[in-house]
């Protein structure tokens, strides 16, 4: 689904991802790279392909928009790197042409050299693409960028018949602020309410839905 943000032309993917077309860049959050290993550590047993599922989707999304750019929006890392990350450097190897960007979030606590060597420039706070401030959580303060984040893993309910509701992931699009769905499918969901002037885009397996 392409829609207009700012002026400039974006394409929601059902992947939980945008396509920003003048940039030629692929947007996602939150895609927490070793978190069912640090579970597994931790005694829950988490199924070792959850991250390489998450992969493979990122892979098809290379296939499909041939980014130039690939930006993060934080929580691109779960804390430290573990025996997941392993499968993200292979999968960066192959994709040594691409240019990766992440705005740290609060769970991207690798070492300086750990980003280095896999080729990702940091930025620690947010990084500035006028009109747009690509941003981790979002800002207070209110000024002439539009910004786009992540971190709280924005989700929707549908209602049918009979009490019938169902959840989705979904993208956010509000006054001042874009919230991108979180791209790791080991995630939760915070369901927002839609103000006047809010849309909302919700993710079903098939397609991406606007919510009226």
């Amino acid at each position: 689904m392409t829609i207009d943000c700012k002026g400039e032309q974006f394409i929601l993917s059902k992947e939980r991802a945008i396509f920003w077309l003048a940039k030629k860049m692929l947007i996602i959050s939150d895609l927490h790279i070793g978190k069912s290993a640090h579970f597994r550590r931790s005694g829950i047993q988490v199924p070792d392909t959850v991250g390489l599922t998450d992969l493979h989707r990122l892979t098809s999304l290379m296939k499909e928009f041939e980014p130039e750019t690939l930006l993060v929006t934080g929580d691109m890392f779960h804390n430290n790197l573990n025996s997941d990350a392993n499968a993200f450097e292979d999968w960066r190897r192959h994709y040594a042409h691409l240019k990766v960007v992440l705005i740290k979030g609060n769970h991207d606590a690798l070492k300086n050299e750990d980003y280095e060597a896999l080729n990702i420039e940091v930025h620690p706070k947010e990084l500035l693409c006028a009109p747009f401030r690509f941003i981790h959580d979002e800002p207070v303060e209110r000024d002439e960028y539009y910004n786009i984040c992540g971190h709280i893993h924005p989700g929707i309910v549908l209602y049918g018949k009979a009490r019938q509701q169902l959840k989705f992931p979904c993208f956010y699009f509000g006054q001042h602020c874009a919230i991108l769905p979180a791209f790791s499918v080991f995630t939760g969901l915070k369901i927002l309410k839609q103000q006047e002037g809010d849309r909302f885009y919700a993710l079903t397996l098939h397609k991406v839905i606007k919510v009226l």
